[in-house]
């Protein structure tokens, strides 16, 4: 495990944030395409070149609905997630008109293995990253919840895709990011040090992407066992994996840093933290 930004992790008020992308290579992590085996690199479109992960699609004639996602390779509950991230190019003839200048970080994911052989996107929260158009306003650091719904405003909200209130990035800036996960308590979205938007209680339920569409909806993104999915109606997300998408358009990331927010919280501990709010105790070193 790699820390940065720390000169002695014994102290308890050091944060340790960990490096889960290391620059070099994707032993960490797993790929699952839609319509793909696990870990299949659909035509070599996750890359690694100069310390980035690039989405690419030199090899693409047309995107055709080949939707993935890439997993870091365990679950988290309680954490703060740091990255950065940039559009490049144009986008892959054949994306959706909606897909362009579109990625997004999903979290709460199910794992990849679970994932159904067509899946488009893994039931989760997604963190929609969005570039500007040139023209207009279009926010980033959105959510949009395939299979999921939230609280805000102390209502349940089933709308797929909710506005943050951030600014618009055009051009091929890098943008950087941060997402606060209290397990399945609270979520917070951070752009360029401000916060954009929040929710509560992330749980299972509402439509794949349109619940108007109903058993379409669910079906036409490649999800077999629906039937499961629908059985779990408001099933609290309290953790998951995390994965960067591949939607069409070329996005770089980098820095991706995480911060586990549950461990020890035994101050009597020698890896006592602060700053940990989620207590397990099983990892206290005396």
């Amino acid at each position: 495990m790699i820390f940065y930004g720390c000169n002695n992790i014994s102290d308890s008020n050091v944060e340790n944030w960990e490096i889960i992308f290391n620059g070099k290579d994707l032993k960490d992590w797993k790929i699952k395409f839609a319509n793909q085996n696990l870990n299949v690199n659909y035509k070599n479109t996750f890359q690694i070149k100069d310390s980035i992960l690039k989405v690419v699609y030199d090899n693409y004639d047309s995107f055709d609905n080949n939707y993935g996602q890439i997993y870091y390779k365990k679950p988290y509950s309680y954490y703060k997630l740091k990255f950065e991230y940039r559009f490049t190019g144009n986008q892959t003839k054949g994306g959706a008109g909606w897909a362009k200048r579109n990625s997004g970080i999903m979290i709460h994911s199910q794992s990849p293995e679970s994932n159904d052989f067509s899946q488009s996107f893994p039931v989760s929260i997604e963190v929609q990253l969005l570039g500007g158009l040139s023209k207009g306003k279009r926010p980033t650091g959105n959510l949009c919840t395939p299979g999921t719904a939230v609280i805000m405003n102390e209502k349940i909200n089933y709308n797929h895709c909710i506005l943050s209130n951030s600014k618009t990035y055009d051009g091929e800036q890098w943008v950087r990011g941060e997402i606060i996960v209290h397990g399945g308590e609270k979520i917070t979205h951070i752009i360029e040090n401000d916060t954009v938007l929040s929710y509560n209680t992330p749980q299972i339920g509402g439509g794949f992407v349109d619940s108007k569409l109903g058993d379409i909806d669910w079906t036409s993104n490649g999800v077999e066992n629906k039937e499961y999915w629908l059985s779990k109606e408001g099933e609290i997300l309290k953790s998951g994996y995390i994965a960067l998408q591949s939607e069409s358009h070329p996005i770089d990331f980098r820095n991706i840093h995480l911060l586990d927010l549950c461990g020890c919280m035994d101050s009597n501990a020698k890896n006592y933290k602060s700053y940990f709010i989620k207590e397990n105790n099983s990892e206290c070193i005396y």
